[in-house]
């Protein structure tokens, strides 16, 4: 048996020869938007070549659902009609917003190639959003073209927006296909710190904020994931040629308006010529473990939430889940219960069992955790990705030293452009140097990063961003609410559930069902309270006015 020692040696030596002077994923420093970083020399500049490059794979998989199945010259042909279509037919260029609202689908991801081969931004509306949310999203950005499912199409109307073009996704978008077959594929000249992408991420003034990706964000990203499958290949001491296609099989099962599902997962496989094998509907462990099976998926990042569905399944064994090689939690908090509790009930999550801390404003992780660092430090997110800088800062913006908690900063060529039109939040999280403010808090010892606390009234609800403010908004609006204060509760399935405590005028006869009502009718689901506290006591509030949050208790 390999010593640890003489492991940890190893890793070096390829490190330094994949990263040093002359390796194919050589590090240098260079001016990114007017600061000095780690940047990967030998790097893509425009994200929407990846499609043209991407038919070399030829008839391999590129998208696979439960009854489809899309080869990767069939997108790109798919990607050329559509993109011709934008371009010629609703005057989509570079620059112009197109919006997608739907749920999973191989047109969700044949929409965005199409917007990035012609210099566009792709919006990537959250499915989820309630009418009035899609107003304020659409009204924001103001897209040329909204491709959306039927059924988003609808909330869309009930919205009440105009100057835009809809297209659906059910029909017109294979009708395009279909009728522009044989187009060439558009190219734009786009440089690339040029915007590519707009993912929305809650923000603590109560509004969803856009965080703005660029080209370079997005190929940063593809670069990291090849180095990965280089260093995973080294170290397994088998040859690795980023000119061969990759036999990895990703189960997709996250939305697409996500980091973690697209800029992850759909962007980088089409450069590695890897499969992207999606659910699409409601999560439902059985479809997930027989899309597993079936079409022999090797790795598969999870949110806790799908990992409690499978510690609950009666009977895993059923399903040969053996093709399964990397398992990776993100997108929440995950106890170092849970991950043991996967690690007796499924032989894969033993050795293959990941975990890492990320950020919509940072595209991809800031640090991952590898299966022995989780066994040797629960609790541990482990050491920051390649060509990530990380410090922990104090509140005057001083880094501390290890083993002090403070608030985690990084700065790196993942890290957003900023927020779309706000450029008073962009300020506030990027510092003139180029360093994200996180707002999250933690400890980093030896080398590697403990949090603390998550930003400190963000709510992670099965993955998703909650933040307070925007409930607490919607219940202020009530005639009867006198002041209420929302929290965070722990949730073995969730990881927390949102809570809210509400203060009611006296005479008042207002139920929790009536303020579950009155939410749902402006709030997404996930972010309707679950649990309430209903008094007549004020809420507990500092010298200066402020809601005391660690004393709300429901």
């Amino acid at each position: 048996m390999t010593a640890p020692a003489d492991l940890q040696q190893m890793m070096q030596k390829v490190v330094l020869r994949l990263t040093g002077p002359g390796g194919r994923f050589e590090i240098v420093e260079e001016d990114v938007r007017g600061n000095r970083m780690q940047v990967m020399r030998n790097r893509d500049r425009r994200v929407g070549d990846l499609v043209a490059e991407s038919r070399r794979w030829g008839d391999r998989d590129y998208i696979v659902t439960a009854d489809r199945r899309i080869s990767f010259v069939e997108h790109a042909d798919a990607v050329a009609a559509l993109a011709t279509a934008l371009r010629d037919d609703y005057g989509v260029g570079k620059g112009d917003r197109v919006a997608i609202l739907a749920a999973n689908t191989p047109e969700w991801i044949i929409t965005f190639w199409a917007t990035q081969c012609l210099g566009a931004i792709t919006v990537g509306l959250n499915s989820w959003w309630t009418p009035a949310e899609i107003a304020y999203g659409a009204e924001l950005v103001e897209p040329k073209v909204i491709v959306a499912d039927a059924k988003r199409a609808a909330h869309l109307a009930a919205a009440d927006v105009s100057g835009f073009t809809l297209l659906g996704i059910e029909e017109d978008v294979p009708r395009i296909v279909a009728e522009r077959s044989g187009a060439e594929l558009p190219s734009a000249d786009v440089d690339e710190d040029d915007p590519a992408v707009i993912l929305f991420t809650s923000g603590t003034s109560g509004r969803p904020k856009g965080a703005l990706h660029s080209h370079r964000n997005l190929l940063a990203v593809v670069d990291y994931h090849r180095y990965s499958d280089a260093l995973v290949a080294a170290m397994r001491q088998v040859p690795y040629d980023d000119s061969v296609p990759s036999d990895n099989r990703y189960l997709l099962a996250s939305p697409l308006f996500h980091i973690a599902s697209l800029h992850n997962l759909a962007v980088p496989r089409l450069a590695t010529g890897s499969a992207v094998v999606m659910t699409e509907g409601a999560f439902d462990i059985d479809k997930v473990f027989s899309l597993i099976e079936q079409e022999r998926v090797t790795n598969w990042g999870a949110v806790p939430t799908m990992a409690a569905r499978m510690l609950e399944h009666e009977n895993p064994g059923k399903y040969d889940l053996s093709s399964l090689t990397a398992f990776a939690l993100a997108s929440a908090p995950s106890s170092p219960a849970l991950k043991q509790r996967l690690r007796e009930k499924f032989t894969f999550a033993d050795q293959a069992l990941v975990d890492s801390y990320g950020l919509t404003e940072c595209s991809t992780a800031v640090a991952v955790a590898t299966a022995p660092e989780l066994e040797a430090f629960p609790g541990t997110l482990g050491s920051p990705i390649i060509t990530v800088s990380m410090e922990i800062r104090d509140p005057f913006g001083e880094r501390v030293p290890d083993g002090t908690e403070g608030e985690v900063c990084v700065r790196s060529p993942y890290v957003m452009l900023g927020y779309w039109k706000d450029p008073a939040a962009t300020d506030a999280a990027i510092t003139a140097d180029g360093w994200l403010r996180t707002g999250d808090y933690g400890t980093v010892e030896n080398g590697r990063l403990r949090l603390t606390g998550r930003r400190s009234d963000l709510i992670l609800r099965g993955g998703e961003n909650v933040y307070p403010t925007e409930i607490e908004q919607r219940l202020d609006e009530h005639p009867d609410v006198v002041e209420s204060a929302v929290i965070g509760v722990d949730d073995d399935d969730l990881g927390q559930e949102v809570a809210a405590v509400v203060v009611l005028r006296p005479t008042s006869t207002v139920t929790e069902d009536d303020l579950r009502s009155f939410c749902a009718e402006r709030l997404a689901y996930y972010k309707v309270p679950t649990v309430w506290r209903i008094t007549q006591d004020l809420l507990p509030r500092n010298a200066t006015g402020k809601i005391v949050r660690r004393a709300v208790t429901v």
